[in-house]
C-alpha cells in the first residue's frame, strides 16, 4: 500500500511542477464530471484501482478496494484513470483514489 500511496503523490507532484492537468485544475474537473456522472459529490469514498501502466496512460483498470459499494464510485474512479497520466511508469500498478464529499 505504501508504494501505491507514494506513487500517487509523486504523479501529483511531477505534474503540479510541470504545470501539468493538476496544476491547472483540469484533473479536477475531470475528477467532478465523472463523480457527477456516476455518484454523489455529498458522499465521501476511498477507491484503489489496480490497472496496468504504459505509454503515459492507465488500461484493464479493476476496483481492488471501495469503501463505499454501490454508490457508483467504483465507475467514477475509472473514469478518473482514464483521464490521469502517469509518466513513464510501466507495469501493474495500483492507485488510491480519494473522492471528498462537499
Amino acid at each position: 500500500m505504501k508504494k501505491s500511496i507514494a506513487f500517487f503523490g509523486a504523479v501529483a507532484g511531477a505534474l503540479a511542477l510541470t504545470g501539468g492537468a493538476f496544476a491547472d485544475g483540469g484533473f479536477q474537473e475531470h475528477m467532478s464530471q465523472c463523480v457527477d456522472k456516476f455518484a454523489s459529490a455529498s458522499d465521501t469514498a476511498s477507491v484503489t484501482l489496480e490497472c496496468t501502466a504504459g505509454g503515459g496512460k492507465l488500461s484493464d483498470c479493476k476496483v481492488v478496494d471501495n469503501s463505499a459499494p454501490n454508490k457508483g464510485f467504483d465507475k467514477a474512479a475509472l473514469c478518473v484513470a482514464a483521464f490521469l497520466p502517469i509518466g513513464d511508469k510501466s507495469g501493474l500498478i495500483r492507485v488510491p483514489l480519494k473522492f471528498e464529499g462537499a
